[in-house]
C-alpha cells in the first residue's frame, strides 16, 4: 500500500504539514505564521506546568498514520496518511500552544519547578478523505499536582466534523490547515478546562473572583471538588484565550464557498467551530463579486455573519 506522509510540526515560526521528502513529485510544505493573538495573556501567571508524554490509545497499528484517502487530493498521491512524528507528539505540542497562549508558564517535561503535571492519552486522531474529510479528534487529559500527587482535573474533549472540498476537489494545504484547525479546537478546550479548574481551585494565583462557566464538548471526570461528573466542567467567568466560540455565515443567494483564515470550510449556510480570536471571513460564489470581512469570536458565544452578494 501507498503510504501519503504528512509533516505536522510545531514550533516558535509555527506549525508545519508536508509531503514525505522520499514519495517523488508528492513534497509539500504548508507553514502558518504565528500571528499574535489580541486576546491572549500578556503576563504569565505563577501557574506552571509541565507536559508528561502522552500515550497512543488508538488501534492504528502506527503510531504517526491518521488515516486514508480514497479519492483523489490535488499534489499528493497514495492512500495512506502518515505524520511525520507520532500524534502524541503533535497533540501534546497543540497542548502546549494553548496553555501557554491561556498565561500559563509551560515547563519542559520532567521540570522540577513546575506546580502541575499534565499526561493523558490521544483516544482517537484520525483524517479520512472520501466524498467529504472526515475527521475525528477525542483526548484525555489528567491534571496532576506534583506536591501532593492528587489528580484535581481529568476530562476528555472529543471533536467530530466533515466538510464538502469543493467542486474544484482537495488539495495537501487544504487537509493540513483543515487538521490544524480541528486539532485546535481540541487543544482549545482542554486548555480552557485546565486553566479555568486552576482558577476555581488557587485563586491566588490568578487574582481573580470564581464564578462558573460550562464549557461545551468538554466531559468531567474529575473536578476540584473532587467529585467526577458527566456534565461539563464549571469553574471561570473570565474569557480563557485560545478557547472555541461559533461562527455562524449565511448568504444571499446560498450555496457560497465559505473561507475563513484562508482556509476553504465548506459551502453556506455554515457553523463554524473556531479559537476565540479576530478571523477574517471571505465568500465566493460563480457569477457573483467575492466577499470579506473580518469578524471576532468570542469564548463560549455564537457570532453571526450574514452577506449579500452582489453580482
Amino acid at each position: 500500500m501507498k503510504r501519503l506522509a504528512l509533516y505536522l510540526l510545531a514550533g516558535a515560526a509555527g506549525m508545519f504539514l508536508a509531503g514525505c521528502a522520499s514519495l517523488s513529485g508528492n513534497e509539500i510544505q504548508v507553514s502558518e505564521s504565528e500571528q499574535q493573538n489580541p486576546d491572549a495573556a500578556k503576563v504569565k501567571t505563577i501557574a506552571s506546568i509541565r507536559i508528561a508524554n502522552y500515550v497512543d490509545g488508538r488501534n492504528m497499528g502506527n503510531p504517526r498514520k491518521i488515516g486514508t484517502t480514497k479519492v483523489r487530493v490535488l499534489g499528493l498521491s497514495g492512500t495512506e496518511l502518515v505524520l511525520d512524528r507520532d500524534v502524541t507528539d503533535v497533540a501534546a505540542d497543540s497542548l502546549r500552544k494553548r496553555l501557554n497562549d491561556a498565561g500559563l508558564q509551560v515547563l519542559p517535561p520532567g521540570d522540577d519547578n513546575a506546580l502541575f503535571e499534565l499526561s493523558g492519552a490521544v483516544k482517537e486522531l484520525k483524517y479520512d478523505v472520501r466524498d467529504r474529510d472526515y475527521v475525528l479528534i477525542r483526548l484525555e487529559t489528567s491534571l496532576k499536582e506534583i506536591a501532593t500527587g492528587k489528580v484535581v482535573w481529568a476530562g476528555e474533549v472529543e471533536q467530530k466534523s466533515d466538510r464538502f472540498a469543493g467542486v474544484s476537489g482537495n488539495s495537501k494545504s487544504n487537509i493540513a490547515d483543515h487538521l490544524k484547525q480541528e486539532l485546535g479546537v481540541v487543544t482549545g478546550k482542554t486548555a480552557e478546562a485546565i486553566n479555568t479548574t486552576l482558577m476555581a481551585k488557587y485563586p491566588e494565583m490568578f487574582n481573580l473572583v470564581p464564578g462558573t462557566k460550562a464549557i461545551p464538548g468538554v466531559t468531567v471526570f474529575v473536578s476540584p471538588n473532587g467529585q467526577g461528573s458527566t456534565a461539563p466542567d464549571t469553574s471561570m467567568l473570565t474569557p480563557i484565550a485560545g478557547a472555541p466560540g461559533m461562527l455562524v455565515v449565511r448568504t444571499e443567494p446560498a450555496r457560497a464557498k465559505v473561507y475563513l483564515d484562508g482556509v476553504y470550510f465548506g459551502l453556506s449556510p455554515l457553523n463554524i467551530e473556531s479559537a476565540a480570536g479576530i478571523r477574517k471571513v471571505e465568500v465566493k460564489l460563480k457569477g457573483y463579486r467575492n466577499a470579506s470581512e473580518k469578524v471576532a469570536i468570542r469564548t463560549g458565544a455564537t457570532t453571526e455573519l450574514e452577506f449579500q452578494l452582489e453580482k
